[in-house]
């Protein structure tokens, strides 16, 4: 099985390429930021110094874990999919459940391993620029070199063969052996308790006080918790919303059956824009809520704040990127996959101009419904830190930034799909059908 990981790698790399690019940028983050722990182990580094170096490479580490697993996770869901047809031939042809599943496994293995490789050198660069961030900021000493050592190196390989390896088999074992109602329901309690945990989380923000150091951390992990429940619940909220969307004309009748037929298929499109939506305009509103009320006080921010309003601004640009990432794999890949599709709406007289409205009705329906869930969200931890912190219920900041995030995550989405589908309708429609059969 492992010769033919090999040789299907070799075969076609191209089927790769976006599990390749998420498995680099993951561990390229995860290094840079590990990189500080090996900078703090460093004799001679002050206490100060070590523990702003420690908290960042801890809090963005742990951030940087979890964004690496579902970026890979993402991208080889929807290969695993689109290559159905590949793996029932093995099985008819005699391979096992479990060759099937170390071939997969041992494709991702040997494809995040050069991902990780390649993001060595970007990573060590990396890890010296965020030292020069820290050093102006003033929250590391000007005599503190960066180190690239073994912490970093061990945790950016380990970690992203973990997620490639544990990514590759549930995408594998669901394709294999079709658990959907078994995996749907675990998916269900899963969402019903981070939704349970997050509200917990949102009320106990009352419970501070307006100076406590803690008070942000509540309400934003209320808000990611609430973000992950309204995620793991993804197709079923978008087939709730298509139940009731009055939509006329062909592209958007045509658009809302696509949507709810491959709602399942979606779900991970649907869950990188509400975890991008919520994390990103809760982390912003929240640090500029804080940064306002200490600059009304007239007081100067401590290390600690500056530490925090560092991490934080750092956390929304690693998930802008990553999210950009999956966004764009996926959907380029789900895209592209639907060459017949489109091929045969052709044949059957649509013209290539439909075709483009029918995506475009599809992608903006998507965004809409993942803005939505994610602005809902963020909100439940805006508004309580928001009362707690200046006894007002919104901020003042108006939608600036909302409308920043919400144009990020609808360029995104609609520029990829609408760009691939152009790409993809370049094909004869004869030959698309033909090339797909």
């Amino acid at each position: 099985m492992f010769l033919l990981a090999m040789r299907s790698i070799r075969q076609r790399p191209g089927r790769f390429l976006a599990t390749l690019l998420s498995a680099f940028l993951g561990a390229a983050i995860i290094m840079t930021f590990n990189s500080m722990h090996d900078t703090a182990a460093q004799s001679g580094v002050d206490a100060v110094s070590k523990e702003a170096l420690t908290t960042a490479a801890s809090v963005v580490g742990g951030y940087g874990t979890l964004l690496v697993f579902f970026a890979v996770a993402s991208t080889l869901t929807v290969t695993v999919r689109q290559r159905a047809a590949e793996l029932e031939l093995l099985r008819c042809s005699g391979a096992t459940p479990g060759q099937l599943k170390r071939m997969v496994v041992g494709e991702a293995v040997a494809v995040a391993l050069v991902g990780a490789v390649l993001a060595i050198g970007p990573a060590m660069l990396g890890g010296q620029a965020l030292l020069e961030v820290f050093q102006d900021s003033g929250q590391v000493a000007r005599s503190v070199d960066h180190s690239f050592g073994p912490i970093a190196l061990m945790s950016g390989v380990d970690i992203t063969l973990l997620a490639a390896a544990g990514a590759a088999f549930l995408a594998v074992r669901r394709a294999t052996r079709g658990r959907r109602q078994q995996a749907g329901k675990a998916r269900t309690y899963l969402a019903y308790a981070a939704l349970g945990l997050g509200a917990v989380a949102v009320t106990s923000t009352f419970a501070f006080s307006a100076t406590d150091e803690a008070l942000m951390a509540t309400p934003a992990y209320g808000a990611i918790l609430l973000s992950v429940g309204c995620a793991l619940l993804a197709p079923r909220l978008l087939k709730g919303v298509l139940d009731a969307l009055p939509l006329s004309g062909a592209s958007g009748w045509l658009a809302v059956r696509n949507l709810r037929r491959r709602a399942d298929h979606l779900a991970g499109i649907l869950m990188s824009l509400i975890l991008f939506t919520a994390v990103s305009t809760a982390t912003l509103y929240m640090q500029a809520v804080e940064s306002d009320a200490v600059a009304a006080s007239g007081l100067v921010k401590s290390v600690d704040a500056k530490n925090l309003e560092t991490l934080n601004h750092t956390v929304v640009g690693i998930i802008v990127v990553f999210v950009c990432v999956m966004l764009v794999n996926s959907l380029y890949a789900a895209t592209t996959y639907r060459s017949r599709e489109f091929g045969q709406q052709r044949l059957a007289g649509a013209t290539p101009r439909q075709v483009l409205g029918t995506v475009g009705a599809e992608g903006l329906i998507l965004t809409v419904v993942g803005v939505f869930f994610g602005t809902v969200a963020a909100l439940a931890g805006i508004v309580p830190f928001t009362m707690v912190r200046t006894d007002s219920v919104l901020p003042d900041q108006g939608l600036g930034i909302w409308l920043a995030v919400v144009s990020v995550a609808a360029a995104t989405t609609l520029g990829t799909s609408l760009a691939t589908a152009r790409r993809v309708l370049r094909t004869p429609a004869t030959e698309a059908v033909g090339l797909a059969a």
